[in-house]
């Protein structure tokens, strides 16, 4: 975990992070992105006022690792590919959403940005599958999702980026340096993903720490 001008930032392994940071109205909110194999300091916490979840995959969306984090409050944000298995929740609790969407949720700011593969066949772009960015503490956060890189990144402008960096299924650490540096530019910090679960080890998230110049990088450890 990492407290980074106001906002907690924990890293749950994988793709997953936990965001803690105040809302536009300076309300405390917390949200988590693709929750997967939580450890147990996560179990029946049940404190997620928002859940974004990128695509349908088992490693993003977790029915099980929902369940421990949700509660009759949370409104959960889904690729428009996950609605057969987030129609387990209550349908007022779930938005559908597809790429290129902007809209308001729980007083924090949401896009959504595409994410796909461009020379594997793991994540098409006609699925839909979705990156996110979201404000909190008048910051801009980017996640992803599971993503080679694409030219849409270089419209984001954001303060934060995560980007995985295992290959096999999304950018190598390479790939994933050269878009940081050449097309996101987050205006502060970048932080890898995408390892030490199902692919790539911690020595992904090292090259690319070496290679990125276009700010600060920072790797942290799965809580």
């Amino acid at each position: 975990m990492i407290k980074y001008n106001d906002i907690e930032i924990v890293w749950t392994g994988h793709d997953g992070f936990k965001f803690i940071g105040m809302d536009d109205k300076h309300n405390r909110k917390i949200i988590y992105v693709d929750p997967f194999r939580l450890s147990n300091s996560h179990h029946e916490s049940h404190d997620a006022d928002l859940v974004l979840v990128s695509h349908n995959h088992y490693d993003h969306l977790s029915m099980d690792d929902l369940k421990h984090v949700i509660n009759k409050q949370t409104l959960i944000v889904g690729a428009e590919e996950c609605g057969e298995q987030l129609g387990k929740i209550d349908s007022n609790q779930v938005r559908k959403v597809r790429p290129n969407e902007s809209l308001e949720i729980q007083g924090i700011k949401l896009e959504t940005v595409p994410a796909y593969n461009t020379n594997k066949s793991f994540h098409p772009k006609e699925d839909g599958k979705v990156g996110f960015i979201f404000t909190l503490g008048n910051q801009r956060i980017y996640h992803a999702g599971d993503t080679d890189l694409i030219n849409e990144m270089e419209s984001l402008n954001p303060d934060i980026a995560l980007v995985p960096v295992s290959g096999t299924y999304v950018m190598t650490s390479d790939e994933a340096a050269r878009a940081i540096n050449e097309l996101i530019k987050p205006k502060r910090l970048a932080i890898p993903m995408h390892y030490g679960e199902i692919v790539g080890e911690l020595k992904d998230a090292n090259k690319f720490r070496e290679l990125v110049t276009a700010c600060e990088t920072k790797i942290l450890e799965r809580d």
